[in-house]
C-alpha cells in the first residue's frame, strides 16, 4: 500500500505551526530564566523569598507581600566599679544580614541613675565620637545624615531608664558597632552593695487618651480636646516577640571588674550563672558562665564587706575648674525598738496581666508576709487593681484574727489579668479619713512591676495627695520599672525594695518591715562650708540600714560637711573634713544627673513650671554633656555610604518578653505582638520587625507563623523542574516537526 503524502500547502502550514510551538516554548523558557534572574536581582536589592531563607532566619514583611531579612543585635556590657561609682561601656552591634540598606531602631533600658555621656561609632579602623546636643537639634542632624546616606547614631532618652538608639544606613551584610558609656552610683542598703544591669524593656500598659467634648447644639456638634497621659506612646512600644513562636533574641555578654575599696566578702549574681575570679583582696572579675544569654531579664550583682562595711565614704573630683563631692554616710546601728506608734498600713497589690506567673506568686507571698507582721494594735486595708480596682474594707480595720483571715483569703484567691490602671488605686490608698492621725503611723506598701508608661501621672498624684502617708514601693519580677519605683518612693518619703525571685520574698520583706516601723534618723539636714550647691536640697528621713547620699558642686570645696538629725530622741551629728575626701571619677556627671532629677521633681510638684524645668534641665545637661529629657547624643560618619538611589528601610529591633511573663495575659489571645510605629501608620510601607540570635532556640515549625508564609506556594525546586520539562517538550515537538516534513524538502 502506497503511503499518502499531504499536499505541500497543508504540510507547510503544519510545519509552521509546530515551529511556532517550539518558539513559544523557547520564549517561555527564556521568560522563566528571566524570572529567576529577576528574583536574583530582587535579592540583590535586599528582598528575598521565603524559599531563600534557612529555618533559623526571620523576615521583615512589607504590606505588598515582599520580604526583607531582619537586622540583628548583640550587646556587650563592660563595667568598671571603683568604690562608690561604676562606669559601663555598652557595645551594641547592629548586623544587617540582608542585601538592602537598613535603619535599625532599638529601644533599650539603662539604670535610672545612669548619666549617659558618651557615644561612639566604630567604622572600620575609625572611631567617630558623638556630641551632646539639644534634642531637636540632634534630631535634625541625624535626619540630614540619614538622607545623605551617611552612617549616623542618635541616642535619645524616653525615660531616665529607657532610651532609643537609631542607627542610619547600615549597609548590606554590614555590622555597625555603636558604643554608649554611662556613669552611675553604686547602691547600698543594709551593708549590701549592688549593681543592676537592666537588659530588657518590659511591655508597658499605656492608658488610652482622655477625650473631652463640649456640645453646643442638640445634634451633638461642638468641639473636643484630647489629653494623652502617654504622649510618646509610639516611642516606648517596641515590638515584643511571643516566646511560643520565636526563639530568644538579642544575646548579651557581661564583664565586670570590681574594685570595692575594701576587703570583699560574698559576691553573688542572683539571676545569671557567672564565673567569679579573685584578683586581690578587694577585687573580683565577673563574667557570664555561658554564651548566647538572651536579654530577657535584668542582671543583678551584690557584694558585701569582709567584716564591717564602711560607714562613711567621701570622694571628690575637680573638672572644668569646679569641685564636685560625693558623700555617703550610714547612721550608727541602734537597738531595735518598738514603733513609737502602731501602724495603719494600706497594702496595694497589682494583679494585672503582666504579673501573671512567678510575679503574681511573689507579690502574693510578699503581701501575706506583710499581713503576718501586723500586731493587734495596728490597722490595715488591702487594695487590688488591674484595669479595675477593689478596696477590701470600707476603711482601715483592726489587725485582729478575723480581719486578717479575711484578707489572707482575698489575697490568696487573686489571679493576674487585665490592664494596669494605677492612678485610681493609688488615690484610694492615699485617701485618708484621719481617724488614726494622732494614734498611728500611716504607710502605703505598693506591690507592682511598675509596667506603665504614664509615670508622670503617678508622680503628680503622690505630690498632690500624699498627705501624712509614707509610700514604700515593692518592685516585682524579672524586669521591673525601677525608675517609677525609686522616684515614687523618694517623693513618698519611703523606700524601694526589689524582689525578683520567690526565694527573695522572705528576706527582703523581712528587711522592709524591720525598717518600716519608724525612721532611724529624722529631721535630717546637711551643711557644707562656703557656697556649695547640695543635692538633694531637702534630705529624706532615713530608715534602718539606708545611708544618706549627697552630692555637691562648688567653685572650690573646703571646710567641713556636717550631717545632723535625730535618732529617736537623741541628736546625732557627723562632721567630715572635705580635705579627707579621696579622688573619684565621674562624680560631676552623677551630680548633674541628680540635679536634673531634682529639677524634674520640682516641676511635678508644681514648684516650677514645665517651661522653667525644661530650660534648667537643658542648661545643666549641656554644661555637663549628659543625655536628658532635653538633650541627645548624636554621632555622624561624614563619609556617605548609601547610594542615594538605593532605598532605606526602617526596622525596629524586637525585644524578648521578660522571663516569667505570659504573652497572652499581656497582649490577649490570638493577638499579634505590638507592631512598630510605621506599621501602625497605614500610609507607611513598613516591615514587621523580627530578629533572632545566631543560634535560634525555636525549631523551624515554630518559626513559620512569624511571617505568615502561604502554605500553597510553589517551591523554587519545582519551578526549576517545570522549566526543564517545558524545554524538553519543546525539543520533542521540534523533532516531530522534522519527521513530518516531505521527503526531499
Amino acid at each position: 500500500m502506497q503511503s499518502k503524502t499531504l499536499p505541500g500547502r497543508d504540510q507547510n502550514r503544519i510545519t509552521q505551526y509546530l515551529d511556532n510551538i517550539v518558539a513559544w516554548f523557547v520564549l517561555g523558557l527564556i521568560a522563566f530564566m528571566a524570572f529567576v534572574g529577576s528574583a536574583g536581582a530582587t535579592q540583590l536589592a535586599g528582598l528575598v523569598t521565603p524559599n531563600d531563607m534557612t529555618s533559623g532566619s526571620l523576615l521583615l514583611k512589607s504590606k505588598d507581600g515582599k520580604y526583607l531579612e531582619a537586622p540583628r543585635l548583640e550587646a556587650d556590657y563592660t563595667v568598671i566599679i571603683s568604690g562608690p561609682t561604676g562606669r559601663t561601656i555598652l557595645t551594641q552591634r547592629f548586623r544587617n544580614p540582608a542585601n538592602g540598606w537598613v535603619e535599625g531602631v532599638y529601644v533599650f533600658p539603662l539604670p535610672e541613675s545612669a548619666a549617659v555621656d558618651t557615644l561612639k561609632i566604630v567604622s572600620g579602623n575609625r572611631v567617630i565620637v558623638g556630641e551632646v546636643k539639644e534634642k531637636q537639634e540632634a534630631k535634625v542632624i541625624y535626619e540630614q545624615a540619614k538622607r545623605e546616606g551617611q552612617t549616623a547614631s542618635l541616642v535619645e532618652q524616653e525615660r531616665p531608664n529607657l532610651f532609643t538608639n537609631s542607627v542610619a544606613n547600615i549597609g548590606p551584610h554590614e555590622t555597625v558597632v555603636v558604643q554608649i558609656e554611662y556613669q552611675e552610683a553604686i547602691r547600698q542598703s543594709n551593708g549590701v552593695y549592688s549593681l543592676r544591669l537592666p537588659l530588657v524593656v518590659a511591655p508597658r500598659y499605656n492608658p488610652a487618651p482622655i477625650v473631652q467634648t463640649v456640645d453646643f447644639n442638640a445634634d451633638g456638634s461642638g468641639y473636643g480636646t484630647e489629653n494623652d497621659p502617654v504622649p510618646d506612646r509610639d516611642r516606648i512600644e517596641p515590638p515584643v516577640l511571643n516566646p511560643a513562636e520565636h526563639g530568644p533574641v538579642n544575646p548579651v555578654t557581661i564583664n565586670i571588674e570590681l574594685a570595692a575599696g575594701f576587703a570583699l566578702g560574698d559576691v553573688t549574681s542572683h539571676h545569671h550563672a557567672v564565673k567569679v575570679t579573685s584578683t586581690g583582696e578587694d577585687r573580683r572579675s565577673i563574667t557570664l558562665d555561658a554564651a548566647d544569654i538572651p536579654a530577657d531579664r535584668d542582671f543583678e550583682l551584690t557584694w558585701t564587706a569582709k567584716g564591717s562595711a564602711p560607714q562613711v565614704g567621701l570622694f571628690r573630683e575637680t573638672i572644668n575648674g569646679k569641685d564636685y563631692l560625693l558623700a555617703t554616710v550610714t547612721p550608727p546601728s541602734v537597738a531595735a525598738v518598738a514603733p513609737s506608734k502602731p501602724r495603719e498600713t494600706i497594702f496595694v497589690i497589682d494583679n494585672s496581666g503582666s504579673m501573671d506567673g512567678p510575679s503574681m506568686q511573689q507579690a502574693k507571698d510578699a503581701l501575706l508576709l506583710g499581713l503576718r507582721t501586723l500586731t493587734p494594735a495596728d490597722r490595715f486595708n488591702v487594695i487590688r487593681f488591674d484595669d479595675t480596682y477593689d478596696v477590701l474594707f470600707r476603711s482601715a480595720v483592726p489587725a485582729n484574727r478575723a480581719y486578717l483571715d479575711q484578707a489572707s483569703a482575698f489575697v490568696s484567691a487573686l489571679t493576674a489579668n487585665g490592664g494596669t490602671e494605677m492612678i485610681a488605686p493609688l488615690q484610694a490608698a492615699l485617701n485618708d479619713d484621719m481617724v488614726s492621725a494622732k494614734t498611728h503611723l500611716r504607710q502605703v506598701v505598693f506591690i507592682t512591676d511598675g509596667a506603665i508608661g504614664n509615670e508622670q501621672q503617678l508622680f503628680a498624684t503622690i505630690g498632690q495627695s500624699r498627705g501624712r502617708s509614707s509610700i514604700f514601693m515593692v518592685g516585682i519580677g524579672s524586669a521591673p520599672n525601677t525608675y517609677l519605683m525609686t522616684r515614687a518612693a523618694e517623693m513618698g518619703r519611703g523606700t524601694f525594695t526589689l524582689i525578683s525571685e520567690v526565694d527573695q520574698v522572705q528576706s527582703r520583706m523581712a528587711e522592709l518591715f524591720t525598717k518600716i516601723g519608724q525612721p532611724v534618723v529624722t529631721g535630717l539636714s546637711a551643711k557644707l562650708d562656703g557656697t556649695a550647691v547640695l543635692s538633694p536640697s531637702q534630705l529624706p528621713d532615713l530608715y534602718r540600714g539606708e545611708p544618706v547620699v549627697m552630692m555637691a558642686e562648688a567653685q572650690t570645696l573646703s571646710g567641713n560637711l556636717a550631717v545632723s538629725g535625730t535618732i529617736g530622741e537623741t541628736p546625732w551629728t557627723v562632721t567630715l573634713p572635705v580635705s579627707s575626701a579621696a579622688q573619684g571619677k565621674g562624680i560631676s556627671k552623677l551630680w548633674a544627673h541628680r540635679k536634673v532629677a531634682e529639677i524634674e521633681t520640682a516641676a511635678t510638684l508644681g514648684q516650677i513650671t514645665p517651661e522653667q524645668s525644661n530650660a534648667q534641665v537643658l542648661t545643666v545637661a549641656l554644661a555637663h554633656q549628659i543625655v536628658s529629657s532635653q538633650t541627645s547624643l548624636i554621632a555622624v560618619d561624614k563619609s556617605p555610604k548609601r547610594p542615594l538611589d538605593q532605598p532605606l528601610t526602617r526596622a525596629e529591633v524586637p525585644l524578648n518578653l521578660p522571663a516569667g511573663w505570659n504573652f497572652e495575659k499581656v497582649f490577649g489571645k490570638d493577638v499579634p505582638a505590638p507592631k512598630s510605629k510605621l506599621e501602625r501608620d497605614a500610609s507607611a510601607d513598613a516591615f514587621l520587625q523580627l530578629a533572632v540570635v545566631e543560634k535560634p532556640a525555636a525549631i523551624a515549625t515554630n518559626l513559620q507563623p512569624q511571617v505568615d508564609l502561604p502554605q500553597t506556594a510553589t517551591s523554587a525546586e519545582l519551578l526549576a523542574l517545570l522549566g526543564a520539562f517545558f524545554a524538553l517538550l519543546g525539543v520533542i515537538f521540534h523533532l516531530l516537526g522534522n519527521r513530518l516534513k516531505p521527503i526531499g524538502a
